[in-house]
């Protein structure tokens, strides 16, 4: 089997977004905290001997929870700045079994079966090939192993979608998408990985710390709030839009085992 296709523009289009953003993103309270952080904590310990991919790390906070119950953490990203900022801050946690490697989710350098773990963490919405990121990480995860995927989703219903892509794209320009719940069982089926279950959650996302988070330019700003306040009742009322513009946003973590 040949190597996936990759979209080399898209990739160096998120670490030119993210790169200024790194730090900010190892201090942001919505990444660092969490339910959803407590399952991964879970989900790893006792598995002292398990070596776990954190694939598409970003600031971090996964690798964080899972290094000290662990071997190793492999922290992947793209962004070098990102991983810089991983590293900085493992060492000053003294977390030694955490290292980093740049690398597309859709290309990893990792052998087959190499990894006793794979967890992935509000990530997945910025990859140009979704399913030929999921297929890497089931190669590089041993059979009958877990993983966990962790992310934003959208509605089946198409206003609701549209309206969740379009302020998330106005918000962050390297913005792909937030998949359904459905298109994501699908997907990790065709990539190998047998659903074992599912937890739903939502989120506050206070306006500004959302859109200071990524930099948003006033002007997308400004359109943003422009669209939440002509959305209509459905669109209020399923994101609990505020005053400010703060809203809910879906969220799910899938846990999987590799078939």
């Amino acid at each position: 089997m040949g190597l996936p296709q990759m979209n080399t523009s898209q990739h160096e289009f998120v670490a030119e977004q993210y790169a200024p953003r790194a730090w900010d993103y190892v201090a942001s309270a919505v990444h660092s905290t969490g339910a959803d952080l407590d399952e991964v904590e879970a989900m790893v310990t006792g598995l002292a001997h398990a070596r776990v991919l954190d694939l598409g790390c970003g600031g971090g906070h996964v690798s964080y929870r899972a290094a000290p119950h662990v071997a190793e953490v492999v922290a992947c990203d793209v962004t070098p700045d990102m991983l810089a900022a991983v590293a900085e801050t493992a060492a000053r946690r003294r977390l030694a079994n955490i290292r980093v490697e740049q690398a597309a989710a859709e290309q990893l350098p990792f052998a087959e079966a190499s990894f006793d773990v794979v967890l992935c963490r509000f990530t997945v919405h910025h990859w140009p090939n979704m399913e030929a990121g999921l297929r890497e990480a089931r190669r590089v995860l041993k059979p009958a192993s877990p993983a966990l995927f962790i992310d934003a989703i959208a509605s089946a219903d198409p206003a609701l979608d549209t309206h969740l892509q379009a302020v998330e794209l106005l918000r962050d320009a390297s913005h792909v998408r937030d998949y359904s719940v459905a298109e994501w069982a699908a997907a990790l089926g065709r990539a190998g990985f047998a659903l074992a279950g599912m937890t739903r959650r939502r989120l506050r996302m206070q306006f500004p710390v959302w859109i200071a988070r990524t930099q948003t330019s006033p002007a997308h700003a400004a359109a943003i709030r422009s669209l939440q306040s002509a959305a209509p009742a459905i669109v209020h009322g399923h994101f609990a839009i505020g005053a400010d513009g703060s809203f809910d946003l879906e969220t799910a973590s899938f846990f999987v085992r590799a078939g």
